[in-house]
């Protein structure tokens, strides 16, 4: 207690330089980190991976893509080495396909704990898609067909992903979902790295469903943001940091006009002998 007596008891240039500094953490929270934090990686480790829990036939069908999608993608970035004149994407094949052997040992893995059957070749799009850069020419015309067919391709899995993840009672499924996330994460990053994607010819997110725009007219206090975030309301920062302000503003008024009580400064000269030294 007396400490925070003492804190707001310091020199009024301080304690303004205090108040300063927290609202330049509250209104610009970028201008006081000066590194960006690491990306998250979901702690897996936390994740069993027992077998146990219902197989669905969705769960089944997830397995057996990630491990076609592997199929394709690792001699395609094998590909890459010979077909490509780009350092870059020369670069992004070779991790995208190591990265993919990895990630087809813990698909087997999970396949054999789980009693899935595999398939051992691409299927017949995949086929046509390496056959496509088989044709293509050395050089330009490889690299655009290499980046846009394999961006496309994780786009399309990506959110089959996040259903699996959040909907699959086995914990090997569950497991194998989390840990395939962020190696398509990362595969979207590095193609998009190379700078050639072409971003218009990939399919539009689809429209907002009925169910979004009925609870919007049923509830009309929400606002469009609000019903954007899921219908809850937002609250914005430098109001926060506007409050908190105040009210450390307040607290130090009150503690001052505490301090300077003559009542109180009187017993305190009366604890002391009647002076105060």
């Amino acid at each position: 207690m007396l400490a925070v007596v003492r804190m707001f008891a310091l020199p009024r240039r301080v304690t303004a330089l205090l108040i300063a500094a927290l609202a330049l953490v509250l209104f610009s929270p970028q201008a006081a980190l000066a590194v960006e934090p690491g990306v998250p990686d979901p702690p897996t480790n936390l994740v069993p991976d027992t077998g146990e829990g219902k197989l669905a036939a969705a769960d089944k069908d997830f397995v057996i893509k990630v491990r076609l999608a592997g199929l394709w993608e690792i001699p395609a970035g094998d590909m890459a080495q010979d077909k490509s004149r780009s350092n870059r994407v020369k670069g992004i094949g070779a991790d995208i396909a190591e990265q993919h052997k990895v990630l087809d040992q813990l698909t087997r893995d999970a396949a054999k704990k789980l009693k899935i059957t595999l398939p051992n070749e691409p299927n017949e799009d995949q086929q046509g898609w390496l056959q496509e850069m088989e044709d293509a020419a050395v050089g330009q015309e490889f690299d655009q067909i290499y980046i846009d067919r394999l961006r496309a391709a994780h786009g399309k899995i990506f959110p089959a992903i996040a259903t699996i993840r959040t909907s699959t009672r086995n914990d090997t499924v569950r497991k194998l979902a989390q840990r395939a996330n962020q190696f398509v994460m990362t595969h979207l990053t590095l193609l998009e790295s190379s700078g050639i994607v072409d971003f218009a010819a990939l399919p539009t997110a689809p429209p907002p469903n009925a169910a979004t725009a009925t609870t919007a007219a049923a509830n009309p206090v929400l606002s469009a943001s609000d019903t954007a975030t899921g219908g809850t309301p937002s609250v914005s920062l430098p109001v926060v940091g506007a409050v908190v302000i105040a009210a450390l503003a307040g607290g130090l008024l009150v503690t001052r006009k505490m301090m300077n009580d003559p009542r109180r400064r009187y017993r305190q000269r009366q604890s002391r002998g009647g002076y105060g030294y």
